[in-house]
């Protein structure tokens, strides 16, 4: 396979050639930036044993190929929380964005709006939900909300995200500290505001670091709990996503508190060292609750058979961390498009050799545990 050609979306000259395969994207992105933010990128938490189970899990599960279906080539197209979807992914709500890129999410939303794919805005990102959503209105999807801080001022943020006109909340509940990275210990990034606060640069707007500090001070206690969210979310006609459910107990708690989704994730292992992985968790989950809610997972996610294997496994979309940040690093816009078009691509190769017209079809019949 030749190399495909970068265009630059804003001058349309031809840039440098994209990597072909996903491997070469995060290759070259990793010897693009330095070793504090390659670092960040690529590091979790503690011995990082959760990190590395998370990618080794998905191939603890074979596809098992139907031949002769007669099947018409086959539609990745599906449809999350209402919004519509040309691939089953949505990206991730990665913050400090500007680190990998000067465009940060607002390259990675206008990829999106090309492929068909929605946003997970981030909070702590570093363009506001405004610019985000201006810089590419399709991709407008969900915005970020951390429980923390005073909940006053989530519930500022929760109006905002309205007055913007996001269609939904992700709330990503598995943060009341941040997690134990050693990686970082060992080389420190020092988050300047302009990377990690543009939701709250504007001139009498909320203290960042009173929202976030419990992120940062692993002693300061939290008065967040399921019911203090439930109240605070029924203030808002916005259907929302509980990001960071690991166990069917909490899955049930978030359904219980009003959530439309949840997201099935270890946080990419960055949290807790020792957690499940999202993907040995998601078929017990999706057995539970997955007639009341809508579920998606992330954590691990290499590549398009990874996607295949989640949603045979009871997922209806997929969150992009890493795979988005290795495009946008690598090559900003262009390359995330480069990403979604290869993602595209295989799912549509695995489900023909699957005998499968669509995503939608996916079930567990679709897989089985390897047995080598």
């Amino acid at each position: 396979m030749s190399a495909a050609s970068g265009v630059d979306p804003m001058t349309g000259e031809v840039v440098d050639p994209l990597p072909v395969t996903l491997p070469d994207i995060r290759a070259a992105a990793l010897a693009k930036v330095p070793a504090a933010v390659r670092d960040f990128l690529e590091g979790g938490a503690g011995d990082e044993s959760t990190l590395h189970r998370n990618t080794e899990g998905f191939a603890r599960w074979d596809l098992l190929p139907r031949v002769m279906s007669g099947r018409t080539p086959p539609s990745t197209a599906t449809e999350f929380m209402g919004l519509p979807l040309d691939l089953p992914l949505l990206t991730a709500p990665f913050g400090a964005d500007a680190l990998f890129h000067p465009e940060g999410q607002t390259a990675v939303a206008r990829a999106n709006a090309s492929a068909g794919v929605r946003s997970i805005v981030p909070e702590a990102g570093s363009f506001s939900l405004e610019e985000v959503a201006a810089a590419a209105p399709a991709a407008i999807g969900l915005a970020q909300l951390h429980p923390m801080g005073p909940p006053e001022n989530f519930a500022l943020m929760l109006a905002r995200i309205e007055r913007a006109g996001y269609r939904g909340v992700c709330v990503t509940v598995d943060c009341p500290t941040g997690g134990w990275r050693e990686r970082m210990m060992r080389t420190p990034l020092d988050f300047e505001d302009r990377i990690i606060a543009a939701n709250y640069a504007e001139p009498g707007a909320l203290d960042h670091q009173e929202v976030f500090g419990q992120l940062f001070d692993h002693t300061e206690t939290s008065v967040w709990d399921w019911e203090l969210l439930a109240g605070l979310m029924d203030r808002s006609p916005l259907p929302w996503m509980a990001k960071g459910i690991l166990t069917v107990d909490d899955a049930e708690r978030a359904i219980a508190a009003g959530a439309s989704a949840v997201l099935v994730s270890n946080h990419g292992g960055r949290q807790l060292d020792g957690a499940p992985t999202a993907l040995e968790q998601l078929p017990d989950i999706a057995e539970a609750v997955g007639s009341r809610a809508q579920i998606a997972l992330d954590s691990g996610i290499r590549r398009g058979a990874d996607i295949v294997k989640a949603l045979a496994l009871g997922a209806d979309v997929v969150v992009l961390g890493r795979l988005a940040v290795y495009g946008l690093t690598a090559a900003g816009e262009a390359g995330v498009r480069q990403v979604h078009r290869l993602l595209h691509d295989e799912i549509r190769t695995i489900l023909t050799l699957l005998g499968r017209g669509g995503v939608r079809e996916l079930r567990r019949d679709a897989v089985r545990r390897a047995r080598w």
